[in-house]
């Protein structure tokens, strides 16, 4: 079942904590616990993965999985960049259900704003547009709603739905992960996607350096099937919300854990300007991608791969 996540808004103050910006990540977790057991009433398993899985039938599972572009939008607003707006959300989308081990059918989208504004709409549509092409992934409709006095004059929001199809022969849940396998990274374009009420504080109301900071979430697919394709992937985690070891316990058994060399990899740009702007070395591991966008567990890694730490 896919994840929760905390993106409440709140008054931003420029301090370097994602909580001084108003967002808890404890409070994330709290939700996902509290709706657990409603969810699995309805015979759900495997709540709190990237992608929940239905039963197609004897030999086939949807993958299916729902997010949005968060506060980002906010910023990608004001810079004029909302194609890439569009962009980060299915490739999130996508992202996600591949960590399933599905390949990806199609996406919904659903935009909001107190008025619609159509190059706006346009703008997200087609580059989430874009990154379908890129993914093989059908877009084959959403809703749009206009909604004053829910959403603020000017701002509006975009999420969607990803589902994708995998074999049962060929999911990926990290049930198989022992100590000993080694985690490989595959490198960000950035930040991404999460985290954003934090650089937004940090930005405030003056000018920013778009290039750096809203450089569109990077699509997974191709370096996944390749990989799978030179390896037994047991594992795989989207580096959102949490960071890498926040995402990578949500795939992992019970009582393995994964150590990481932090070293192992130069981290784009964005980050040192994060740190820069106070932003400490530890909240930026629990925060952000801090430079790798997706995590695959191997027992062995390939000769070119990545190799950025290993389960104990």
């Amino acid at each position: 079942m896919a994840r929760c996540s905390s993106r409440r808004g709140s008054r931003l103050t420029p301090l370097g904590s994602y909580e001084s910006a108003g967002v808890s990540l404890a409070t994330a977790d709290a939700v996902v616990g509290r709706l657990r057991a409603a969810v699995e009433s309805t015979g759900a398993t495997g709540f709190g993965r990237f992608a929940g899985l239905y039963p197609l039938d004897e030999k086939r599972l949807l993958a299916a999985s729902t997010d949005g572009v968060g506060s980002k939008l906010m910023l990608s607003r004001r810079a004029g960049r909302l194609r890439w707006a569009g962009m980060d959300l299915a490739a999130h989308c996508v992202d996600d259900v591949l960590c399933s081990g599905a390949e990806p059918l199609f996406l919904l989208d659903y935009v909001a704003a107190a008025t619609i504004e159509l190059e706006q709409v346009a703008e997200l549509v087609e580059g989430a547009a874009e990154v379908c092409r890129a993914a093989g992934c059908m877009l084959i409709g959403g809703e749009t709603a206009e909604l004053p006095g829910v959403y603020h004059d000017g701002e509006l929001d975009f999420a969607g739905t990803c589902v994708g199809v995998v074999d049962r022969d060929r999911v990926i849940d990290g049930a198989r992960c022992t100590p000993g396998d080694v985690v490989v990274g595959l490198p960000s374009s950035g930040i991404h996607t999460n985290g954003f009420s934090l650089v937004r504080a940090i930005v405030g109301d003056g000018d920013f350096d778009a290039d750096l900071l809203l450089a569109p979430h990077r699509l997974y697919v191709d370096e996944v099937r390749a990989l799978r394709a030179r390896a037994d992937v047991k594992a795989l985690a989207h580096v959102t919300g949490g960071g890498i070891l926040g995402n990578l316990s949500r795939v992992l058994p019970d009582g393995v854990e994964a150590r990481i060399d932090w070293d192992a990899w130069e981290r784009p740009p964005v980050f040192a300007w994060l740190a820069a702007h106070g932003v400490e070395e530890s909240e930026l591991r629990r925060v952000f991608n801090c430079g790798i966008g997706m995590c695959a567990v191997v027992p062995e890694a390939p000769a070119d791969a990545l190799v950025i730490g290993e389960l104990a």
